[in-house]
């Protein structure tokens, strides 16, 4: 799959194309706190342009506000970065410097990635918005997810998303992405039918990845461990670890 396959996959409206040029001091000036940050974008980023910006007028799916999130457009960035940029830390940058929710195609070498990130109202400035959690982001051209990407394809239309709210609509996308996730360690792509399954599955992948970095821990403690009583201590609690995993592998 290629960025523009998947932007086409979206099938947006050309009524929301904007086809602009996106200048880095955008990033820097507002999605870069440290200097680390900042030298993160002036070296990763090579290009970003704003594919498109849809809003109630241009989809007629109706904006959304409530006390915590205001949703009144939703922004579709393709984003070419550096071969040697820090790919996690850089996503999170972008999605942290646009104020509203986004979509972000994200190119370097070989590896196609989009990612998500619903965002809410500052807490402590004012007219600033807050990433809710960190973005979603998968490598829809990667390996491990080669086999889904016709049905994760068919799944990304913008018509197919729920058109409720603004709101809804980018949970939709947001869902898919995770349902890709799973998939990855499922064996099938599924999509949810709520709310309240999506986020069912979105906690057990959490629980996925935490399970996996205790059991690598465990298994290098393990390694190292000379005594007899603690080895079998630790052969326990990776037991534990392991049936954690497979309860959340069939919530997935």
């Amino acid at each position: 799959m290629t960025a523009d396959e998947l932007l086409a996959a979206l099938d947006l409206p050309v009524a929301t194309r904007v086809d602009q040029r996106v200048p880095k001091k955008l990033f820097l000036e507002n999605g870069a706190p440290t200097a680390a940050d900042r030298r993160a974008i002036t070296e990763g980023v090579e290009e970003c342009r704003w594919v498109a910006a849809l809003k109630p007028h241009t989809i007629g799916v109706p904006d959304y506000r409530d006390a915590d999130r205001e949703y009144v457009e939703i922004h579709i960035l393709q984003l070419t970065a550096a071969p040697d940029a820090k790919t996690t830390r850089l996503i999170e940058l972008i999605h942290r410097a646009v104020p509203y929710p986004m979509l972000l195609v994200h190119e370097q070498a070989s590896a196609l990635t989009l990612s998500a990130a619903h965002k809410r109202h500052s807490l402590g400035e004012a007219g600033k918005t807050v990433l809710e959690s960190l973005p979603v982001a998968v490598d829809v051209g990667g390996h491990a997810f080669a086999r889904f990407q016709g049905d994760f394809a068919a799944a990304l239309p913008l018509t197919k998303q729920p058109q409720s709210s603004l709101y809804a609509l980018y949970s939709g996308w947001l869902d898919t992405l995770v349902a890709l996730l799973a998939a990855g360690r499922s064996g099938r792509f599924r999509l949810c039918d709520t709310r309240a399954a999506a986020e069912a599955r979105r906690q057990a992948l959490e629980t996925c990845t935490s399970a996996d970095a205790e059991v690598a821990r465990i298994r290098a403690a393990a390694a190292r461990e000379t005594q007899v009583a603690r080895q079998a201590e630790l052969n326990q609690a990776l037991g534990a670890v392991r049936a954690k995993l497979a309860a959340a592998l069939a919530d997935l």
